[in-house]
């Protein structure tokens, strides 16, 4: 199997030994260095150690020949924009189960008008995972709270949302179903 394992941890600015050392349970540089060079066989429990540390699907590391990988053409720091030293790629965003989207029709807080904000849905017993970080929650008749998730009391019962703007007053939410967590911003120029 031909894997995309070492364009990926280089894309994402990590090394051999990071990438070993968030596998859970942790292994050695030298064995993601072997699973990157196919000197050692991946199977699909390595694949899916190594995409969970990574923060990807086990799909994104597998290389297809279809697959649109689209080269790193610069770097950008305070210097300025910078010619990469190594040739890479960024492997484009894929649908996962449980991603629900919030367009942002007008400006408030940190978005713009034509944002799209890519959130993760969760579990109760996964709230706090969410925690000061901004969250998507259902209310009843169809409505929605979108805000900061600033607290989470035990078992994720009621949870203390600061919505955004200027002025917002802190609202409580008891016992929602799920919320959904926001994980990427898509911004057009």
């Amino acid at each position: 199997m031909i894997t995309a394992i070492r364009e990926v941890r280089r894309a994402k600015g990590l090394t051999l030994e990071e990438v070993a050392q968030r596998c859970v349970p942790p292994t050695t540089a030298q064995t993601i260095g072997r699973l990157e060079t196919g000197t050692r066989t991946v199977s699909v429990g390595w694949l899916n150690r190594i995409a969970a540390a990574l923060g990807v699907t086990a799909a994104d590391l597998v290389t297809l020949p279809e697959r649109p990988d689209i080269p790193v053409a610069a770097l950008l720091d305070a210097g300025g924009a910078h010619a990469p030293r190594r040739e890479a790629v960024v492997v484009p965003p894929s649908v996962e189960p449980g991603l629900v989207a919030v367009t942002v029709s007008a400006g408030i807080g940190d978005y713009r008008a034509g944002d799209t904000i890519w959130c993760r849905r969760l579990d109760p017993d996964k709230f706090g995972q969410a925690l000061n970080r901004d969250v998507l929650i259902p209310r009843p008749a169809g409505r929605f709270l979108f805000g900061r998730l600033i607290d989470v009391e035990t078992g994720g019962g009621r949870l203390n949302v600061l919505p955004l703007g200027p002025g917002a007053r802190q609202q409580v939410v008891a016992d929602p179903a799920w919320i959904a967590c926001a994980v990427q911003l898509v911004r057009g120029l």
